[in-house]
């Protein structure tokens, strides 16, 4: 916010309320529910009581910038008015005061194993006079539905009508800010001039604490900005579940009766139910949104340029935009974009990105499918995706997808497709990629999660890799329902038995994609020994052995020689090439480090 918007008061207990109970004060959608249980309801009436603080509350006036979807609290009737303030911080504590002091029923709560249960909450009127503060929730009573509490099935204290309360002087919290009908039943019940006096202790050293007791209210002002409603109610609310830019868009198209979370369901179905389209299937809703939020600031950004605007708004994606975004732009772009989706998932089959596990960077999923819907064109020309590729390709090996992304998504969009239609202006993403690859940086791919090691592994099935033993190009590996796993080329085993640096042997360059089955072959021995056995039981010649392994940039005889030193230098090398050429680049290899072997 650019100004200070918001104000300090203290409101009384009471008030809250009155406004709760008429629709004044009610709830904005994002919320969750309220979750209490009954312990933390005790402990809370017992601070109340004592007239404790029990923290600030944060609201939202209500106005024309703010048209979030609302609710009342839990309890409230549901049909009443138009809501003057929405609480962003406090829900729990004003709900469970709410219903224990309001309603004239119990409270649906739980126990502390998550078991549901109904209370009435009472309070032990000689505890609380005489009994000592810190013990004041002894005096705070849970009792049951039925107002009768139980051991083994046998009633042991019955509060289940008045005279039954004032024999065993326990209070009902639901009456305590109008006490006067059941002081004047409880002094006529006694008719005792001790049990008056107690009376009027109680309602002096416990009732007046209840009214007033006065709560600190926080209130953001009705030109809060919805991008800084969800900014603070995230650091508010930093003990509960994160508040997403998805919920805050869902309450706001909610005023307009759409219901976003629906749609976005039924669009998640169709993305992540066909095989084909399986790489979707971590795909987000802020994904979704980010990816419309592009198409829509692009389409402001060239309407504002045609009108002679020398200073149109930028293509962005960020929280602050998305939460800007109008149902008629969701609307108009979500349908395109679906498909523009599915054309991103096409074309990473061509890459032999085939899967949501083995995709480099789900991020980069949200340009891909912006520059795929605004392309317009269900199949690219050889040439076309050539180009696309390459952006791609140096995205992963760049590893530019990984931190803060918003503002490459938004040079993204125009860059590659101005490049892809014919531009002569490389895209940004590509530039920065190739000054900063580094080809020793596959010395250090050791672990699958990395999205370039992962990106060596779909560039050698793009390549063509076959599988030793079955035969089969595994390029569409899915279709053989097998297994296809990276593993090492030369054995962990063998390699520690000949003390070999183990980042070495760990790393991308000793390792390739193989049928699980073919793995189990290798097992720890050489590899002279192991191509023998695999030539043999494939039933293949050696020159046909060859082939196979040279469709993983492996040379035979370094491998069949138990080579590692050779072979790893001259894997090394062919793998950068291989990663030169999907960059389109042409690499330096002689920034190829020399490096020790051995341990």
């Amino acid at each position: 916010m650019p100004e200070t918007n918001y104000k300090l008061n203290p409101e009384t207990l009471e008030d809250l309320l009155d406004e709760a109970s008429d629709g004044r004060l009610q709830l904005p959608d994002f919320q969750r529910g309220w979750v209490w249980d009954d312990d933390h309801i005790r402990s809370l009436l017992a601070s109340i009581s004592l007239s404790y603080p029990v923290g600030a509350v944060m609201m939202l006036e209500m106005g024309a910038s703010i048209r979030f979807q609302r609710r009342p609290l839990e309890g409230v009737s549901t049909s009443v008015g138009e809501a003057d303030r929405l609480i962003l911080d406090g829900q729990q504590r004003l709900t469970s005061l709410f219903q224990s002091l309001r309603l004239d029923e119990p409270v649906a709560t739980e126990d502390q194993r998550g078991r549901k249960i109904n209370r009435w909450y009472y309070i032990d009127i000689w505890k609380a006079v005489h009994g000592e503060e810190s013990n004041r929730e002894d005096a705070i009573l849970s009792i049951p539905e039925d107002r009768k509490v139980r051991i083994k099935n046998v009633i042991e204290a019955d509060y289940s009508s008045a005279e039954l309360e004032y024999q065993s002087m326990v209070f009902p919290l639901k009456d305590i800010f109008d006490p006067r009908n059941w002081a004047d039943g409880f002094k006529k019940y006694w008719n005792d001039q001790d049990k008056s006096k107690l009376w009027n202790d109680f309602d002096r050293l416990v009732g007046k604490n209840f009214n007033p007791y006065n709560i600190p209210v926080i209130s953001l002002g009705k030109n809060t900005p919805p991008a800084a409603v969800c900014q603070v109610f995230e650091k508010v609310n930093q003990g509960g579940v994160p508040l997403t830019v998805f919920e805050l868009l869902t309450a706001t198209f909610a005023v307009s009766g759409f219901r976003l979370r629906e749609d976005w369901e039924a669009r998640e179905e169709q993305l992540k139910e066909p095989p084909e389209l399986s790489v979707l299937s971590k795909v987000s809703s802020t994904d979704f949104l980010q990816a419309i939020t592009l198409l829509a600031t692009r389409e402001r950004r060239e309407q504002e340029s045609k009108k002679g605007n020398t200073r149109p708004p930028r293509i962005s994606c960020r929280r602050e935009d998305i939460l800007k975004l109008t149902l008629k732009e969701y609307k108009k772009w979500a349908d395109p974009l679906m498909d523009g989706f599915k054309q991103a998932a096409f074309f990473l089959r061509t890459q032999n990105v085939l899967d949501a596990e083995f995709l480099p960077y789900g991020s980069q999923l949200i340009p891909l499918a912006a520059i795929r819907t605004v392309l317009q064109k269900s199949v690219l020309t050889d040439g076309e995706r050539e180009k696309m590729a390459q952006w791609y390709w140096c995205g992963v090996f760049g590893e530019l997808y990984g931190g803060s992304t918003e503002s490459r998504f938004a040079n993204d969009l125009p860059d590659v497709v101005n490049w892809v239609s014919g531009g002569e202006d490389v895209p940004d993403t590509m530039e920065v990629a190739r000054g900063r690859f580094d080809p020793n940086r596959l010395l250090s791919l050791r672990d699958l999660r990395s999205a370039a090691y992962k990106g060596v592994r779909s560039l050698i099935l793009r390549k063509g890799a076959y599988d030793w033993m079955a035969g089969a190009k595994m390029e569409n590996f899915d279709q053989f329902g097998k297994a296809v796993d990276v593993h090492h080329i030369f054995p962990q085993k063998w390699c520690k038995d000949r003390k070999i640096d183990k980042d070495l042997y760990n790393s991308i360059v000793n390792k390739t994609p193989l049928f699980r089955s073919t793995n189990q072959k290798i097992g720890g021995r050489a590899p002279s020994e192991y191509t023998s056995d695999i030539q043999r039981e494939a039933g293949i010649g050696e020159a046909k052995l060859d082939s196979h392994l040279q469709s993983h940039l492996i040379d035979p005889d370094l491998l069949r020689g138990d080579s590692f030193g050779e072979f790893f230098k001259a894997r090394h090398r062919d793998l950068v090439d291989e990663i030169g050429k999907a960059m389109g680049q042409k690499v330096n290899m002689d920034m190829v480090a020399d490096y020790e072997v051995y341990e």
